[in-house]
């Protein structure tokens, strides 16, 4: 082979894994509106007021019989949805680890997800169930997905690369549901204009988040590749449950990862509670209408693509961990300031927003490119498949520690005040995983910077 032969195809190979790249970037941007648009804008109120449509002089609903007051109807539907995810995840990653095929299963999951949200188009009159039925399956495909999704990172980018593709991934989401929730709103605030009574605007901007997810979501099936495994590997692996216990088992032998998991489980639940909390505390702890709040979420997606990238800038030079260990002393700065917020004042809310914006994206991107070093090659799927558990499977803590605060002191400002505890045991936990060991237990190549 001549001298010249091996730098083509090294440069062949980085090519193509460039390609891939920019399809993986593709699915945080076709995804992310659901999360944007669906869960944090309209599908909450909308659902709600379905549900109150379909209550009894008593204001409770009945699904399978249950009596449910409809008030509650949401929260325990994403309640439920988190829970069919947390039984479904595991079996997704350990079915694309021992097969090889992550593609089909991303498309599956995928699709079922855009369908069920586009779906929504036909959730009026009292049809409460049905809009249940779409959440709960829309909610669990994504959290798949994502399962699926963040296994790639290992496959499609170099240890060195792997901080600045995930803070890409970040930015491309948040400026996707920037740009589509601005065009909702648009419809929204102006559905008069377009003919348009309020409830048929809702119902096409939850549809239109699907039908976005779809279109999208054929780049990244184009470009993305599956790895099979050697045979001897495939003949080892378990399938549903018995895999997952296995992994479980395996993660023993890796208490450094085990770590680092612990330590996200507690501040990314701060980071999700502040995000699903802030408006209710800007609502009815300061008095804010809801196009103040609307607008506060648009801020903190634009700002979150700056800061998603600015922050995979800084893992260059100073290493994911103590990238994200920074980030958690200013989520710990921007609750302080926040049980100080005068109420009535949209402006001082807006900088907390802004605040929020520049580490939210940061700190979920380095999350996930610093432990996709610490995964064990060829288990990519079945580890971040533990991973999005810890995301999603217990993000009840916090919810609950600033529900119980709440009911104590009847006060908003001590209930954002008491998720600190999240940040700081976080960040105490982080501190103590010694990751350049971690990422060697794991059996990885330690990048220069981490």
């Amino acid at each position: 082979m001549s001298s010249g032969t091996v730098p083509a195809e090294e440069s062949g190979r980085a090519a193509a894994r460039r390609r891939e790249q920019r399809g993986w970037y593709v699915y945080d941007w076709a995804c992310s509106v659901y999360s944007t648009s669906v869960l944090t804008v309209f599908l909450g109120p909308y659902l709600t007021s379905v549900a109150k449509t379909a209550a009894d002089s008593e204001g409770y609903v009945h699904p399978l019989g249950i009596p449910v007051a409809a008030g509650s109807f949401f929260a325990y539907t994403v309640s439920l949805s988190v829970i069919l995810a947390i039984v479904v995840m595991p079996l997704a990653g350990a079915a694309a680890d021992r097969t090889g095929r992550k593609k089909p299963l991303l498309a599956l999951s995928a699709y079922l997800g855009a369908a069920a949200t586009a779906g929504m188009f036909f959730l009026d009159g009292d049809r409460y169930l049905l809009g249940g039925l779409l959440l709960v399956v829309a909610n669990a495909s994504l959290a798949v997905s994502m399962v699926l999704y963040n296994s790639y990172l290992p496959q499609i980018a170099e240890p060195e690369e792997r901080d600045a593709v995930s803070s890409k991934g970040w930015a491309f989401g948040y400026a996707s549901g920037a740009l589509v929730l601005l065009a909702n709103l648009v419809l929204y605030t102006a559905h008069d204009s377009f003919g348009l009574d309020e409830a048929t605007a809702v119902r096409i901007c939850l549809a239109s988040a699907g039908v976005w997810w779809g279109a999208f979501t054929l780049v990244p099936l184009r470009r993305l590749r599956d790895r099979r495994l050697p045979a001897e590997a495939v003949g080892a692996r378990r399938g549903g449950w018995g895999q997952l216990v296995a992994t479980v088992k395996d993660m023993r032998r890796h208490p450094l990862t085990l770590g680092f998991l612990l330590a996200y489980l507690m501040y990314n639940d701060g980071v999700q509670t502040v995000i699903s909390q802030a408006s209710v505390f800007g609502s009815e702890e300061l008095g804010l209408d809801q196009s103040t709040l609307i607008v506060a979420v648009l801020l903190v997606q634009v700002l979150a693509v700056a800061g998603a990238l600015g922050m995979g800038r800084l893992a260059r030079s100073h290493g994911a961990r103590n990238t994200i260990l920074g980030s958690l002393v200013v989520w710990t700065l921007i609750l302080a300031a926040g049980y100080f917020l005068p109420a009535g004042s949209p402006v001082w809310f807006f900088v907390l927003a802004a605040f929020i914006g520049t580490v939210l994206g940061g700190t979920q991107a380095l999350s996930r490119s610093l432990f996709s070093h610490l995964v064990p090659a060829g288990k990519e799927a079945e580890y971040f498949a533990a991973f999005e558990m810890s995301d999603r499977g217990m993000s009840w803590l916090g919810p609950l520690l600033f529900g119980l605060t709440y009911q104590f002191t009847g006060s908003y400002r001590d209930a954002i005040l008491s998720l600190i505890l999240f940040f700081v045991i976080g960040f105490v936990l982080l501190a103590r995983v010694p990751v350049r060991r971690a990422v060697l237990d794991a059996g990885n190549p330690v990048p220069g910077r981490i």
